[in-house]
């Protein structure tokens, strides 16, 4: 990929070369002891002139980053530190209190237990909305099956009959898929990780929107890709954006949410999925579709895994929304030879299926259990956004796109605001608010939160914020 030159002036494409170098080493695609590529590859590579790349050097052995070696090139000389996401180690000491506001901070506060913290900003169902009765119902007649289903492992590709059943469900929504084409998981979160073990090597490009999922975040980073910002619109990504990026870094996935898009809780449009498809199919781009937020809809919105026939999208679930954060199982559907591949990486990494969970969630699907819960749910959530609506509008904060169902508010703070500085107030009042740069790759959401209208009853919240807002 060539670097623009036009109107730039020299130190900043040495830097631009310096950083590449440096995301090769921390992102381990350059070992401590290997060597560098050579001046006139590396001007090559990056469409700069031979002197830029000299001088990139001599700084980066300046730093100790590389070392020169007479007659036989540039080595590196430093060791990637730990493995670190979003400015968070994944290993080591416990996070210092005044970390960064980032994914991983919001999902230690938010999975904090914490007596009387409200969390407008996580991303779950209250567990007073979920189907206790039925589950229990479903554990006692698990608790009466034969033995095999409380202590064998399950098929590679997990208990078959959720898979027939699935199966079933997907093609109602013109997805069409056999029980063979699917692959159940332990949660969401696994089967994005696989699709992405998968699919991806290090130093591959992804693009993601912005904003997004904040996880889609950590699970690129975690797999030593380069993650690329699309900005998100009312009906789906920036398309012109999306042609650009794909022309200009040649990415190998994808990754967003068709429907009920995590965090703005806008749905793709019909012609916009159609001229995205015919961009992936031109640029050789694969998709993975996160479609955990479905039943959350009350008329189901376009899905490319729909229009495309499971081509080049993989499409991934899970009920832990739903049902239970407890009782996890997710599952990935896709061509039947990636199939076979992903469950190859499970059979790898987790060896095998658990019996129980699929089995639990076969029996809420199938007993009617599930279909209650879920108009339930979508009758309360309808009731939940408006309220939050009118509390929010009262504080001047505004929805950017009105969702068409689901638990995500996307609202946009007024001028001067910043997000991440009323995350921190407000957490300091036992109130855990999701910050809009959490989300985006390009941290310029600060003027907007996340709320989970499910999770904003209590008038506290409201009340914290307003004070929070009035000492910003």
């Amino acid at each position: 990929m060539a670097i623009q030159s036009i109107d730039v002036p020299a130190r900043t494409l040495v830097e631009t070369v310096m950083a590449e170098i440096h995301a090769w080493v921390d992102g381990r695609l350059l070992a401590a002891g290997a060597r560098a590529p050579s001046i006139r590859v590396l001007a090559e590579r990056l469409g700069v002139s031979k002197s830029t790349v000299v001088e990139a050097y001599d700084r980066l052995v300046a730093e100790g980053v590389l070392a020169a070696r007479p007659g036989s090139g540039f080595y590196v000389a430093k060791r990637a530190a730990p493995l670190a996401l979003m400015g968070t180690a994944l290993a080591g000491a416990e996070p210092p209190p005044d970390r960064a506001v980032d994914p991983l901070w919001l999902m230690r506060q938010a999975l904090e237990p914490g007596e009387g913290v409200l969390k407008p900003g996580c991303g779950w169902l209250p567990a007073d909305w979920m189907p206790e009765p039925a589950i229990r119902r479903a554990f006692r007649a698990l608790a009466r099956a034969p033995s095999a289903a409380l202590l064998d492992y399950d098929n590679p590709l997990g208990y078959p009959a959720l898979r027939r059943h699935l199966a079933d469900r997907f093609t109602a929504r013109g997805i069409a898929a056999a029980a063979d084409q699917i692959l159940l998981t332990d949660s969401g979160s696994q089967a994005i990780d696989l699709v992405c073990r998968y699919l991806l090597e290090p130093g591959d490009v992804v693009l993601l929107d912005d904003p997004c999922y904040y996880n889609f975040k950590t699970v690129v980073a975690a797999h030593r890709a380069r993650a690329v910002p699309v900005p998100y619109t009312p009906t789906g990504p920036d398309l012109a954006v999306f042609a650009q990026a794909a022309a200009t870094h040649r990415p190998r996935l994808y990754i967003t949410n068709a429907a009920l898009h995590n965090p703005t809780g806008a749905s793709l449009t019909a012609p916009v999925a159609h001229k995205l498809l015919t961009l992936a199919a031109a640029h050789d781009i694969l998709i993975v579709e996160d479609d955990i937020f479905s039943d959350f809809e009350a008329e189901p919105s376009p899905r490319l895994a729909a229009f495309d026939g499971l081509e080049r999208v993989v499409h991934i679930g899970s009920f832990s929304k739903t049902l239970s954060a407890a009782v996890r199982c997710g599952y990935v559907v896709a061509r039947g030879d990636w199939i076979q591949g992903i469950a190859d990486v499970k059979l790898a990494t987790a060896f095998g299926n658990a019996t129980t969970n699929p089995r639990i969630i076969h029996q809420l699907l199938t007993d009617g259990s599930y279909r209650r819960h879920m108009e339930g749910v979508r009758a309360r959530l309808a009731g939940a956004m408006g309220r939050t609506v009118r509390r929010l509008e009262v504080l001047g904060l505004k929805p950017w796109v009105e969702p068409r169902g689901g638990m995500f508010l996307w609202a946009t703070l007024p001028p001067g605001a910043s997000s991440v500085a009323l995350a921190r107030a407000a957490l300091d009042h036992g109130v855990v608010l999701a910050p809009g740069d959490v989300f985006s790759l390009t941290n310029t959401a600060d003027g907007f939160l996340r709320f989970n209208v499910a999770q904003c009853d209590s008038p506290r919240i409201f009340e914290v914020l307003a004070r929070a807002m009035d000492g910003a």
